[in-house]
């Protein structure tokens, strides 16, 4: 019996509790990964057009969620099942359309810069309005930038840049003025830092304000049952309600892949989003089921913990142990891990190997940021043995606890095996494990980032010294002023390559260690009475239901 179909029938099988998990973990470090044949080109589809087809005005989607998104408030959370909600009811200022192209949504237009990049120009929508009826003018988004600067909690400062001021110079007219230029700006404002907050929600709420959050959007917060669902329901005030079709969607919390396939198929929800790779190839072939699918910005790794001591944000202190210490360990295990292999038995093809922050579809992709380290066993075992630890050295990886999760776990426990590492696996509830990630209470955790168009939104704040999702802790004056660089300049290819020397550094300290891309599979239910069109998945990760309707039958 050869290797890698033992390690596959240990995948496939079910899910155990968490106290079970241990032993199974255990056996699964004893496998050896196998690569498998070259994978197969993906063709994206972002989205299933309405069209000229007759819609029905109204009616209820429900979406099956696949983790319990946090805080809903635009300046703090840090959760992408948080951004498929706030996409329904916070627009930006900015966002990225299906090629990943910079488009106005809330602002009137792209914004203008100063020949010096220190003075930024926003043009903000005449005749919107919140939703509790406020109107939206450049005082209102002035007051969200100023929070997201100021707010002690905030994780959208670091992502705007070193700014000087915010004023509205007019009543449709923002100006940001910079200490030093930051290009990306636009790019952060097309995401989070870019929704727009009620200031009179603000006013009333201040820090509780995702309790209740209050945007601009074609839907409106109603209720959230926690661990369960949230509910939105059509803002009539929304300045372009008439491209609205539903009443409600309510996004109900199915954290096992084979709960939302099966919830889909039976036609209990219409949308679900992150199918599992062992669910879409049967999904594929079934009548009734449509597949969006695109490949990702972003990235899943390793994040070791060397110096988040105090929470993320803060200075970094000294964790005094081998893997926080010497990077010849960090560089070790990255040499340990055999990624095709991981994405060939984990995964059946649908990912993709992943070593830095910058997409191989970047416009900003070089040949230093596509740049692998090699799956290389006996290097890695040399490397620990130089750096005098006891083998097989020992890491805890606090990890989510979802199947797909725990099937990587149990490969990434075999990969690492021959070169010297046992991994003992910490199953963690999501929202749980994010909290984990930002306090510091980790040594190793599995998580990633959904990406952003720009590569300062998927570098700057995971590794500049003291940014807000800076969780490893990492602090290299060397990566701080790259990055530094990188931000200030407004040619695409100086930029590209800062960012490729980023990634040469990066790999040699290794704070993260990439993985893989996830390719965002999204199901929708495309025949029948629940029939539903306009869904849309794009490069973000994020599913948009803004403009989603019910289909009428066909006669």
């Amino acid at each position: 019996m050869t290797a890698r179909p033992a390690l596959l029938r240990l995948l496939a099988r079910p899910l155990l509790p968490a106290a079970a998990l241990a032993p199974l973990l255990g056996l699964a470090a004893c496998v050896p990964v196998q690569p498998v044949g070259e994978a197969p080109e993906r063709e994206d589809v972002t989205g299933v057009a309405v069209g000229d087809r007759p819609v029905r005005d109204g009616g209820d989607l429900v979406m099956a969620l696949s983790a319990e998104p946090d805080r809903l408030d635009p300046t703090t959370s840090s959760s992408l099942y948080t951004r498929y909600v706030m996409n329904a009811i916070c627009e930006k200022l900015y966002d990225i359309d299906a090629g990943g192209n910079l488009v106005p949504q809330l602002a009137a237009a792209l914004p203008t810069t100063s020949p010096d990049g220190l003075t930024v120009t926003i043009p903000v929508r005449s005749g919107v309005r919140f939703a509790d009826g406020t109107p939206l003018d450049a005082a209102a988004v002035v007051t969200t930038l100023e929070r997201n600067l100021t707010l002690e909690t905030s994780s959208r400062k670091s992502e705007l840049g070193p700014v000087d001021s915010v004023e509205a110079a007019d009543p449709a007219t923002v100006v940001v003025r910079y200490k030093t230029p930051f290009a990306p700006l636009t790019a952060a404002l097309a995401d989070r830092a870019g929704m727009v907050m009620s200031p009179t929600a603000l006013a009333e709420r201040g820090k509780d304000f995702g309790d209740h959050p209050t945007c601009v959007g074609p839907f409106k917060f109603v209720e959230r049952v926690p661990q369960t669902s949230i509910t939105v329901e059509r803002d009539p005030e929304y300045y372009a309600a008439e491209e609205v079709h539903l009443d409600r969607i309510t996004y109900r919390i199915m954290t096992d892949a084979t709960i939302r396939a099966a919830n889909l198929r039976s036609g209990d929800v219409q949308v679900a989003d992150s199918l599992s790779p062992q669910d879409v190839d049967a999904l594929q072939r079934e009548k009734g089921i449509g597949l969006l699918q695109t490949g990702s910005f972003g990235y899943q790794g390793v994040t070791f913990n060397l110096g988040n001591t105090d929470g993320v944000g803060k200075p970094p202190g000294r964790i005094d142990t081998p893997l926080a210490t010497d990077p010849r360990i960090r560089e070790a295990f990255s040499l340990a891990v055999d990624r095709q292999a991981l994405v060939n038995s984990v995964f059946n093809d649908w990912y993709e190997p992943a070593c830095s922050f910058v997409s191989p579809d970047s416009v900003y992709a070089t040949q230093a940021s596509d740049a692998c380290p090699p799956h290389d066993p006996a290097r890695a075992r040399q490397l620990l043995t130089e750096a005098g630890v006891e083998l097989p050295y020992r890491i805890k990886v606090s990890a989510s606890n979802t199947a797909d999760t725990l099937r990587l776990s149990q490969a990434l426990q075999a990969s690492v095996l021959e070169a010297g590492f046992q991994l003992e696996i910490e199953p963690v509830e999501y929202s749980t494990l994010l909290d984990q990630q930002s306090s510091g209470d980790f040594e190793a955790v599995q998580l990633g980032w959904s990406g952003r168009v720009d590569p300062h939104g998927n570098s700057s704040t995971f590794l500049t010294t003291g940014a807000g999702n800076n969780y490893s802790g990492y602090s290299n004056p060397e990566v701080d002023a790259l990055l530094k660089r990188a931000a200030q300049s407004t040619d695409p290819a100086t930029r590209a390559d800062l960012y490729g020397q980023v990634v040469t550094t990066v790999q040699r300290d290794n704070p993260i260690v990439y993985l893989y891309r996830v390719r965002s599979i999204t199901g929708y239910v495309s025949s029948g009475e629940d029939a539903v069109a306009g869904v849309e998945t794009f490069a973000d990760g994020v599913v948009r239901l803004g403009r989603a309707a019910f289909l009428q039958e066909s006669e």
